[in-house]
């Protein structure tokens, strides 16, 4: 009796144990990382902004380092010159204030290497390590869009050979002109709820809604003339805290 009761006790040990292993093997990890893209005027690191504490940390003016207000610490991004597609690889400095209208703040180095044009410092800003997180404000997102968003397929980053021979064509003198994009919908309906809100809740009355296709429908300010008016309604809009909003050239 006491033999079948201690040959019970082993078995339930073992098939316990076999069932922890098997719970350990099957663990999956739930570790999602979204890529960061923005589109905007970066604002180029002198010592005098820091004195002036529109600038909260230091830099060195000679790194290839960039501060970033949504991505965390030593995270890869490709910084490219949109005016003339200059490309070239940094890091995130780690955490500092600095104006809201400005979507990084890059040295010296690298606004020389991307021979950037300091009345019109317009790059992209994208996160290309597997490791970078995209560090979010909490703000409001409709329930709709979260379930279309959720199915959406994340698009694979391609970096060109900067190496690679390039046609250089004749220079053509553009216009300054961008616009603000406040966030792009799946819903035309949702597109017309947020601009409702931007006019009940701001001294903008005029947002855009412009259909890209059957189911995107972009929602923007603009298109704006001169950086003055550009940044006096980046401003007004930024109370809203709204996750990535991009200035894109209007075309």
């Amino acid at each position: 009796m006491n033999y079948k009761i201690l040959l019970y006790i082993l078995i339930t040990l073992f098939l316990n144990n076999c069932s922890i292993d098997n719970l350990n093997t099957n663990k999956v990890n739930y570790d999602f990382y979204e890529q960061f893209s923005n589109k905007g005027f970066t604002l180029v690191y002198t010592e005098q902004l820091f004195n002036d504490k529109l600038i909260s940390k230091k830099i060195d003016e000679r790194s290839l380092l960039i501060y970033q207000k949504n991505l965390k610490k030593d995270t890869t991004v490709k910084i490219t010159n949109i005016i003339n597609n200059k490309t070239l690889i940094a890091k995130v400095a780690g955490d500092s204030e600095y104006p809201n209208f400005n979507n990084s703040v890059i040295t010296i180095r690298i606004a020389d290497l991307l021979e950037l044009d300091y009345n019109e410092p317009y790059v992209e800003i994208i996160s290309i390590s597997e490791n970078s997180m995209f560090v979010a404000k909490t703000s409001k997102t409709y329930d709709e869009e979260k379930q279309i968003a959720a199915k959406a397929p994340v698009d694979s980053i391609s970096i060109n050979n900067i190496n690679k021979k390039k046609i250089i064509n004749s220079k053509v003198e553009k216009k300054f002109s961008y616009i603000i994009k406040i966030a792009d919908f799946y819903f035309k309906k949702t597109a017309l709820s947020m601009s409702n809100r931007i006019i009940n809740e701001t001294n903008i009355k005029n947002p855009k809604i412009q259909r890209l296709s059957k189911n995107k429908h972009r929602v923007y300010l603009g298109p704006f003339t001169d950086i003055n008016s550009l940044q006096n309604s980046f401003n007004d809009i930024n109370i809203f805290e709204f996750e990535n909003i991009e200035i894109i050239q209007n075309d």
